[in-house]
């Protein structure tokens, strides 16, 4: 799979990270018809308890922590409640996870970036730092695009030498089966573990080649990433064993011909699926993380409530 490059396109990498929470009550109110919504979460091990404390600013909540796994893994909902971004809408979520913790991340629906008809950018922001001996799972659901979108979709993670992630981004390029096709519009996406890895691709829907070339998209329109990184290098065996675990769950799945994984680096694992719609692409990814949880971790692959909803 292959995207274009364009350093013109409207980019957030000079933008300043998200604001820690205690500076949120002195941001400048944003400008009229545009949201503005920051959120800053910190998750800490405290007496064998993984706790998280937050504050928000506009649109955006961190929902009641669950434990459906005992007391060291916190489980939480982030909630957008007005549910899309239109153009110049701007959401910034900022991140930690202390030593020891281990958070799980998902949201009850999916992020819509919805038609810019002033061509600003709408864009989301997401800035996480994992300490030392810390895990995150970073799994929102998909990502819309619909037509004439100008949307920035950016997520940067900082590991510590022992910390380690295991995250997903699925996009959905417009909605063909209500009849809205990506026949507009573009996307761009950003993806960035500092000193690690990085992709920054953008999805034009004019880029005909990109869109419906076999080199490209091939006609498909949902894509999804998932990736394990650590912040040091995986041992051989381990990583053979993740990689194995997931290339015998993409063999057997009807997206085989559209699907892979690989060891891009020594501390980064990444599977890639495309498919026409995003049921399929979602559920290949939820079968890697599982696996990859039991695999790296020794844990199930306990499914979050909400996607049981």
């Amino acid at each position: 799979m292959t995207a274009t490059f364009d350093p013109s396109f409207p980019s957030t990498s000079s933008s300043p990270s998200p604001a820690s929470p205690a500076s949120f009550a002195t941001t400048a109110a944003p400008a009229q018809r545009q949201w503005l919504a920051r959120l800053g979460a910190d998750y800490r091990l405290e007496r064998g308890r993984c706790v998280v404390s937050h504050e928000h600013d506009g649109p955006l909540r961190l929902l009641k922590s669950l434990y459906p796994e005992g007391d060291t893994i916190c489980h939480s909902v982030l909630v957008h409640p007005p549910s899309g971004l239109v153009g110049g809408d701007t959401l910034d979520i900022a991140v930690t996870v202390g030593e020891g913790a281990h958070a799980l991340v998902t949201t009850p629906g999916a992020t819509r970036f919805y038609r810019s008809p002033d061509g600003a950018p709408a864009a989301q922001r997401v800035r996480a730092t994992l300490g030392v001996g810390a895990r995150l799972e970073w799994l929102p659901l998909e990502a819309i695009a619909y037509p004439g979108c100008e949307a920035v979709n950016e997520a940067r993670f900082t590991l510590a030498p022992t910390a380690e992630l295991l995250a997903w981004d699925i996009t959905a390029l417009g909605l063909p089966g209500a009849g809205q096709p990506f026949s507009s519009g573009r996307f761009l996406q950003h993806l960035e573990i500092p000193g690690v890895w990085l992709e920054r691709g953008r999805l034009d829907a004019v880029d005909a080649l990109l869109m419906d070339g076999e080199l490209g998209l091939a006609g498909q329109r949902c894509l999804g990433t998932l990736v394990f990184a650590s912040g040091a290098a995986l041992d051989r065996d381990r990583r053979e064993r993740a990689l194995d675990a997931v290339r015998a769950l993409i063999d057997a799945d009807p997206l085989r011909a559209s699907a892979g994984a690989t060891a891009a680096q020594d501390g980064v694992l990444v599977v890639r699926a495309l498919g026409p719609v995003v049921e399929p692409v979602a559920l290949l990814l939820r079968r890697c993380w599982a696996a990859w949880r039991h695999a790296l971790w020794d844990l199930d692959g306990t499914t979050p409530r909400l996607w049981a909803m």
